[in-house]
């Protein structure tokens, strides 16, 4: 606030507004979502975002509920609780709890860097599968009759086919009107608060037709006033269940809002740095001290910072605002939603989550790496046929695989000269290289360590075997080995010796200057300085050409 700016205010004002009023339909549908009374969502739009405000690093990222965490909450705790009972409000209250602390943890220990270790292919198999997993369980709303929740969606269609002679013919309408009225509003103007619109429609309707005596099922009461403070309930063996998708749910929110932060942030370079470990604690002790006001788990909504950011916002007064408005709505407001449709909270989230689904990115999977798109594939399948959780399980496994995959057995390439470039190239992609049979030039693109250093024997005695007798100098260009641990290094090692013994000299270029100094103190006894310093292939061919030329064959 000491280099807060005048002009700055008119533009935090309107995006505050515009994205507390987005908020309040939102927080309420997304409560419903996750199993819990829609004054819950209202209460985790307010608190969160004024500890987020305060601490985090992004100026535009709006914190509040959202669809995606809403669901996994469900997930985790309809397996311990059942929906809409006590007990499963305070588990949902514990969860924000254990969830901001793993946060503030991760952000202490300066983990941030953690949330690269999921791919953006499985993170959009996942997503567009969950996605429908979100949309669909408001089937019941829309349709009007009753859907027992589920990750399923082959389950949640059965179900809707066996209750076809049951649908309510008024909320379908309602339901199926508040998704055209949203988007079309969007389409005209993306400033529009189409979710908005539809709530004050939906209850006008309601309350003027009496449609709830019709079967039209609407929100009923809604509690006034603030949340009060209590702690929440710290059982161990509860702490104990909820432990693992404590851990998931902290990892996926992050990463959901990290992605959103840094996308916005690039947009404001000059303005401001986004820092990932400060945005950790930011978002732990939102959602810490959210959970003593009764608030479940919180992270960065990714329509809501958008508009957050073409609203005008400059600073993060934005989101005080925002929290304003909503904290005016529940100790005055409240009441007016009595009559809202639950219909209309279904096509608000529909509208919302099925934005998630992207087609365009598996398709150019499909055309640039057909292993990426099976990765994603798996993730989709494994999400939409079995479940949330074993979804986000499979997706990290598969992150992980992916990576260690490629480093265990990375690209490699045997160089041939370009007489036009007058540069060393891969053999396999360029024609008419020159090529000494008497030379083999390996190039090795990435770090030589424990995993890998098998890997990077064979190919090189494979290669050598190919030049058969005729090798008498192997040139191992190294720019792409930016690390070489222990074991890589006896290996090299090994390498070096057991040609050398065979007369074959093994010379190493382009050495970036850490994994040189590494090589020098650890001294390969057949290899000299002079053998480490060569800065380029042809620097070591001259060695070599030279050596052939010496009376005693070395120089």
């Amino acid at each position: 606030m000491a280099s807060y700016q005048r002009s700055y205010l008119a533009g935090d004002l309107t995006a505050g507004l515009t994205v507390g009023i987005m908020l309040i339909p939102q927080g309420m549908a997304y409560a419903l979502i996750a199993g819990l009374p829609p004054v819950y969502g209202l209460y985790t739009a307010l608190i969160p975002q004024v500890i987020y405000a305060i601490f985090g690093s992004s100026r535009h990222l709006a914190i509040g509920p959202v669809a995606m965490d809403s669901l996994l909450v469900a997930a985790s705790i309809s397996t311990l609780a059942s929906v809409g009972t006590q007990h499963y409000i305070t588990l949902a209250i514990l969860l924000a709890f254990i969830i901001g602390s793993i946060q503030v943890c991760m952000g202490l220990f300066q983990l941030g860097f953690l949330v690269n270790f999921l791919s953006k292919p499985v993170i959009s198999g996942f997503t567009s599968a969950a996605a429908l997993i979100i949309g669909l369980n408001q089937l019941k709303y829309l349709l009007g009759v009753y859907i027992p929740r589920d990750s399923n969606v082959l389950n949640i269609l059965q179900s809707a086919v066996q209750q076809i002679s049951n649908f309510n013919s008024l909320s379908i309408i309602i339901g199926l009107l508040g998704i055209a009225v949203i988007i079309s509003l969007r389409r005209i103007h993306k400033m529009i608060p189409g979710a908005l619109v539809v709530v004050v429609a939906g209850i006008l309707v309601v309350h003027g037709l009496d449609l709830e005596h019709h079967g039209v099922s609407i929100v009923g009461d809604v509690p006034a006033g603030l949340p009060a403070f209590q702690v929440p309930s710290l059982h161990m063996t509860n702490i104990k269940d909820l432990l693992p998708a404590a851990f998931t749910i902290a990892f996926l929110s992050f990463m959901e809002a990290i992605s959103i932060a840094k996308a916005v942030q690039a947009k404001h370079r000059t303005e401001y740095q986004l820092r990932p470990n400060q945005e950790l604690l930011a978002l732990g002790l939102g959602n810490i001290i959210g959970s003593f006001f009764g608030t479940y788990p919180a992270t960065g909504g990714f329509s809501r910072t958008a508009v957050n950011e073409q609203s005008g916002a400059k600073t993060n007064l934005s989101s005080l605002v925002a929290a304003v408005v909503i904290a005016l709505t529940l100790l005055f407001l409240t009441p007016l939603f009595y009559d809202l449709p639950k219909a209309i909270l279904a096509s608000i989230i529909m509208v919302a989550v099925f934005r998630l689904i992207d087609i365009r990115f598996p398709y150019y999977l499909w055309q640039t790496r057909k292993e990426d798109f099976l990765m994603l594939l798996v993730a989709f399948g494994v999400t939409l046929a079995i479940g949330i959780k074993e979804g986000i399980i499979i997706s990290v496994v598969m992150s992980l695989m992916g990576m260690i995959y490629r480093s265990v057995k990375p690209h490699v390439a045997v160089l041939g000269f370009n007489e036009k470039d007058r540069i060393y190239r891969n053999t396999e992609r360029y024609n008419n290289l020159i090529i000494r049979p008497e030379i083999l030039i390996f190039r090795y693109d990435a770090e030589l360590y424990f995993a890998n250093s098998n890997h990077f024997a064979e190919t090189v005695r494979q290669e050598a075997l190919k030049k058969g007798s005729r090798l008498k100098c192997i040139i191992l260009k190294a720019n792409s080995i930016a690390h070489i641990d222990s074991t890589g290094y006896q290996v090299l090692e090994e390498i070096v010796e057991d040609f050398n013994s065979k007369g074959i000299k093994v010379l190493i270029t382009n050495l970036i200057g850490p994994v040189r100094d590494f090589l020098e103190r650890a001294g390969i006894d057949d290899l000299s300085a002079d053998q480490l310093t060569f800065m380029d292939v042809q620097a070591a061919i001259d060695y070599f050409d030279k050596s052939i030329k010496s009376p005693s064959g070395t120089l």
